[in-house]
């Protein structure tokens, strides 16, 4: 069996007295392509963000890539891990938003350059011309020069995958990316991300209230509810044949909303 991409060890979290994640435990392989979904304030998000090392864990251990990535190991122990470790494994990340996160006085071309320069030192020269390919794969090359203000919600979010991919991550994280977005934005996003699913080898995972394309994207999908994994499988186990009450149910209110699955 392959090393795990992504090993999530006993991990739990609270903010004040809510305990978001409550020992969760997980594993991602390389190039797998993982869908999370539950209802809101199941721990989705927060996963990704601990990934991603904008929250800290209460307890437990990640390992990603093969290397601790809240530890370091000195002398046979392992130690809280500096800042410098975490940037470094920071590197191995990318994550799109729900809000798109562009800096509005920077320009397309200058957001999806500014990482790479900036923290690995790319020459602008080779960072623009880097930038111009991931464009062309969102289908915005002829945004470069533009302003975010000019752009519509769906061509900020593509530009906002252009800007994670330029960093050449390992692993790419997408939170409900497409849930600010207006309905008829919403395929242009989707459309992108399916491309880099059949494209690229990356390890993706996906958070979703978007179950029809859960369901085309993702080789697993893992139920969250209450900091906990109740159910995962392939999309079919989990969307036609789920096994547990509380899955059960979750799908009947989607499907109830009037969403596809």
């Amino acid at each position: 069996m392959p090393t795990p991409t992504i090993k999530v060890d006993a991990i739990s979290k609270s903010f004040g007295a809510f305990k978001v994640l409550d020992g969760l435990s997980m594993q991602v392989m390389p190039g797998e392509k993982l869908a999370l979904i539950g209802p809101s304030g199941s721990g989705k998000t927060t996963i990704l963000r601990i990934l991603m090392t904008l929250e800290k864990i209460d307890g437990g251990h990640i390992e990603v890539d093969g290397e601790q990535l809240y530890h370091m190991e000195r002398n046979g122990q392992l130690l809280p891990a500096n800042e410098r470790h975490l940037a470094k494994m920071r590197q191995k990340i990318g994550m799109v938003f729900q809000l798109f996160n562009l800096f509005p006085h920077k320009c397309v071309m200058d957001n999806v350059t500014l990482a790479p320069m900036l923290t690995k030192g790319v020459a602008r020269a080779a960072a623009e011309k880097r930038a111009m390919e991931l464009l062309d794969m969102v289908g915005l090359a002829d945004k470069a020069k533009a302003m975010p203000a000019q752009l519509s919600g769906g061509q900020k979010q593509r530009v906002a995958i252009a800007r994670a991919l330029a960093l050449s991550p390992k692993i790419m994280l997408f939170d409900e990316v497409t849930s600010a977005l207006d309905p008829e934005l919403v395929e242009e996003v989707l459309n992108v991300m399916r491309k880099l699913a059949a494209e690229t080898d990356m390890t993706m995972l996906l958070v979703t209230h978007e179950m029809g394309f859960a369901h085309d994207f993702a080789d697993r999908v893992l139920f969250f509810d209450r900091g906990r994994i109740v159910e995962e499988g392939k999309p079919d186990e989990i969307f036609r044949h789920p096994k547990q009450e509380r899955t059960q149910s979750f799908l009947k209110k989607i499907i109830a909303a009037g969403h596809r699955i």
